[in-house]
C-alpha cells in the first residue's frame, strides 16, 4: 500500500470551519440533549426545583443530601458530543442523567411526610455518653443480662445498671458481658518514647547482625527434659500456713530476712569451669541468663548478654549489676511507668525504683515462706559451691543448684551439641498424697498502687484476690507477660514440681519500703507456661540460632543487646578487654551526673 502524503490528508479535511466528529440529531431534541428512558419505567420527575441545597435551608441535613445527590453523576449541560464527556462539579445539581433509575420516584423522600403511629414507648436517654447514658453499640458475644438478641447482631449496653460508667472505656470491660474498647485508645498520638539502652554503645563495637523479633518468632526446636549432672545446697521446708487466705486486716507483714544470696555469672562458676574442662558441653549458661534469651519476644526494655567463645565452647555471661539481675515492674503494660523525663513525679513509682523495690521483695519473700530447721531440711549432693563460712556473716539461705544439661544437636550435625545450665530452688515440701518430696520455684509479684499511672488497669488485690483471682492473674500476665515468662522458664529448666506465686503489696501506695503478704498460689510451671502461650521449643531455636552465629565466628568476646526502642536484637563484636575490671562496664551514665576521673 503507498505512503499517503500530507497534501492528501490536508486535502480529505472538511470545507466547512468545524472539525471533529459529525453531529448527529439522534440525541438531541430541539437542539437540547436528550437522555432516553425506557418506558416501562415510572417517571418521579424530570427535575426537581424545590430540593434544598447542599447547605439545606435551615442549616442541617445539608451534608447528607450532598453526599446523595451531588457526588460523582453526570450533568448533560456539559455532554457535548457522545465521544466527550465530563464530570459534573461538586456544587451542581443534576437534571436528567443518562440512567433510567435517576427518573425513578426516589420512596424514602415521597414517604417522608407520612408517619406511622406506634405506641411503643421510646427512652430519652439514648444521646452521648454522659451520665446515665444508655448507648448502644452493635458487635459480637454471647448473649448476657444486658444483652439484646442471640449469636448473630447483638446489643451491648454501655452505662446503665450493667456498665462501669467511670473507667470503662480506659481500662475495664463494661457491662455483664460485653467488652469495651481497648486500653490506652486514646493514646494513639501520643509520642513514643525514647529509652536508654542497657549498655553503652562505644564506637569501637562492630555490629555483625541484626535480627527482628519476627524472625525470632518462626523459630522451632524440639529438645528432650534434660539430665541432672550435679547438684549443690540444701532446701528447708516450705510453710504450708501461707497458702491459707489471710483473715481481713491480719495479713502477714513481709520481714528483712538477712540471707546470704549469689548471683553469680556462668564463666566465674567454679562447678562450670569444672565441666568446662571435662569437655562435658559446648554451650553454658545459668537459668537468668537463658530465661531471657528465650523470652526475648516478651521483652519491652533493654538488656545485653555478653557471649565469650574460648575454643570451642561458647559462655553466656551478664555484667556486674546489669539488668538482668532486676525485677521489671509491669514492663509490657500498655502504659508502662514513666521515667522523670517523662513527666512522672511519683519518683517512688519510676521504673528503675520500682525494680528494685520488687528485687528485694522476690529476696525477702524467698527465704520468708520456709521454715528453718537444721533437722528437717533436704541436702543436696554437694555443699552451696559459693559460701565461705570464714568470711561470710550473714547464715546461708535455703537454695539448691541443678546443674543439668540439654541436648540441641539436629539430625545433621555432625558432632552432637549440648548446653549445660545452671538452674536454681527455693524450697520442697511434701506431697500430700505420696508423701514424697516436691521441688519449688518461689516468686513474688508486688503491687505499688492500683490507680497510679503505670498500674496497667490492675484490680485492688486486697477486695479481688480472693473472690476473682483469676482475673487478677490475667491482669498480670498481660502486664508482666515477660517476667511471668521468665519464671515459668526457669521453673521448667530446673525441673521444678511447683510454682509459687505470691501476691506482695504495699502497706499503703505511698510507701515503698514496707509490704504485706496477700497470698500464696502454687501452679504446675508446665500447665502456667500452656496458660501464657508460651512455646518452649520457640525459645531452644531461638537459642541454637544465637549460639551457631558465635560459632561460625572467630573466638573473642561479642554482645548481644536487645534494642530499647524497637523489637529487635543486635549483635556486637567487642574488645576482648571490654567490662574487665578497671575498664568501663558499659553503664548508661544519667544526664547531669558528671563521670568520676
Amino acid at each position: 500500500m503507498a505512503p499517503i502524503s500530507l497534501a492528501d490528508i490536508v486535502s480529505s479535511l472538511p470545507s466547512d470551519e468545524s472539525w471533529g466528529p459529525s453531529t448527529t440529531t439522534e440525541t438531541l431534541v430541539d437542539g437540547v440533549p436528550y437522555a432516553a428512558y425506557s418506558k416501562g419505567d415510572k417517571l418521579g420527575r424530570m427535575a426537581d426545583w424545590t430540593s434544598e441545597g447542599k447547605d439545606g435551608r435551615d442549616g442541617r441535613g445539608g451534608r447528607q443530601q450532598y453526599n446523595r445527590n451531588y457526588r460523582g453523576q453526570l450533568d448533560p449541560r456539559f455532554v457535548f458530543t457522545q465521544f466527550i464527556t465530563l464530570t459534573v462539579p461538586p456544587d451542581q445539581q443534576v437534571y436528567g442523567a443518562g440512567t433510567s433509575s435517576l427518573f425513578a420516584i426516589q420512596v424514602a423522600e415521597d414517604e417522608s411526610s407520612f408517619s406511622v403511629v406506634d405506641n411503643t414507648r421510646t427512652s430519652t436517654k439514648t444521646r452521648g455518653f454522659g451520665r446515665g447514658g444508655g448507648t448502644i453499640f452493635r458487635g459480637r458475644g454471647r448473649g448476657g443480662r444486658d444483652q439484646r438478641g442471640g449469636r448473630g447482631a447483638t446489643f451491648q449496653r454501655v452505662g446503665g445498671r450493667g456498665g462501669q460508667q467511670g473507667n470503662f472505656y480506659d481500662n475495664q470491660r463494661g457491662g455483664r458481658g460485653g467488652r469495651g474498647r481497648r486500653f490506652g485508645w486514646k493514646d494513639y498520638d501520643k509520642p513514643q518514647r525514647n529509652r536508654e539502652s542497657s549498655v553503652n554503645i562505644k564506637p569501637d563495637w562492630q555490629m555483625l547482625e541484626e535480627i527482628d523479633f519476627n524472625r525470632l518468632a518462626k523459630l522451632n526446636l524440639e529438645t528432650s527434659a534434660g539430665e541432672d549432672i550435679e547438684t549443690y545446697g540444701f532446701l528447708y521446708y516450705y510453710d504450708r500456713s501461707y497458702d491459707k487466705p489471710p483473715v481481713k486486716n491480719t495479713e502477714r507483714k513481709l520481714n528483712l530476712v538477712e540471707r546470704a544470696a549469689y548471683n553469680v555469672t556462668t564463666s566465674s562458676d567454679p562447678v562450670i569451669q569444672e565441666l568446662a574442662e571435662k569437655d562435658e558441653a559446648t554451650i553454658f549458661a545459668t537459668d537468668n541468663i537463658l530465661s531471657m534469651l528465650m523470652c526475648a519476644p516478651r521483652s519491652v526494655y533493654s538488656w545485653d548478654i555478653v557471649i565469650t567463645r574460648h575454643g570451642n565452647k561458647v559462655y553466656l555471661d551478664k555484667r556486674d549489676g546489669a539488668s538482668l539481675d532486676m525485677v521489671s515492674v509491669n514492663e509490657n503494660a500498655a502504659d508502662a511507668p514513666l521515667e522523670a523525663s517523662e513527666g512522672n513525679k511519683e519518683t517512688i513509682n519510676f521504673p528503675t525504683a520500682l525494680a528494685e523495690e520488687a528485687t528485694y521483695i522476690n529476696h525477702n519473700f524467698a527465704n520468708q515462706v520456709v521454715t528453718e530447721s537444721e533437722t528437717s531440711k533436704l541436702e543436696m549432693s554437694h555443699e552451696n559451691p559459693f559460701y565461705n563460712s570464714s568470711e561470710e556473716t550473714e547464715p546461708l539461705g535455703s537454695k539448691a543448684y541443678k546443674y543439668r544439661r540439654f541436648d540441641l544437636s539436629l539430625n545433621n550435625d555432625e558432632d552432637p551439641l549440648h548446653l549445660i545450665v545452671r538452674t536454681e530452688l527455693d524450697a520442697v515440701v511434701k506431697n500430700n498424697i505420696s508423701g514424697e518430696d516436691q521441688f519449688l520455684t518461689l516468686k513474688a509479684l508486688n503491687e505499688f498502687d492500683n490507680k497510679a499511672q503505670g498500674s496497667g488497669g490492675a484490680l485492688d488485690w486486697r477486695t479481688k484476690l480472693t473472690s476473682q483471682r483469676g482475673a487478677v492473674v490475667a491482669t498480670e500476665m498481660k502486664n508482666n507477660s515477660c517476667k511471668l515468662a521468665r519464671w515459668t522458664v526457669q521453673s521448667i529448666l530446673a525441673k521444678a514440681d511447683v510454682m509459687k506465686l505470691g501476691f506482695v503489696s504495699r502497706v499503703s501506695p505511698k510507701i515503698h519500703d514496707r509490704h504485706v503478704i496477700l497470698g500464696v498460689v502454687g501452679y504446675d510451671p508446665r500447665k502456667f507456661a500452656e496458660q501464657m502461650n508460651l512455646n518452649l521449643a520457640n525459645g531452644w531455636g531461638i537459642v541454637r540460632t544465637i549460639v551457631d552465629m558465635c560459632l561460625k565466628m572467630a573466638e573473642g568476646k561479642y554482645v548481644l543487646v536487645k534494642d530499647p526502642n524497637k523489637p529487635l536484637l543486635r549483635l556486637y563484636q567487642v574488645p576482648a578487654d571490654t567490662f574487665e575490671e578497671g575498664e568501663d562496664d558499659g553503664e548508661v551514665i544519667p544526664e547531669g551526673v558528671e563521670e568520676e576521673e
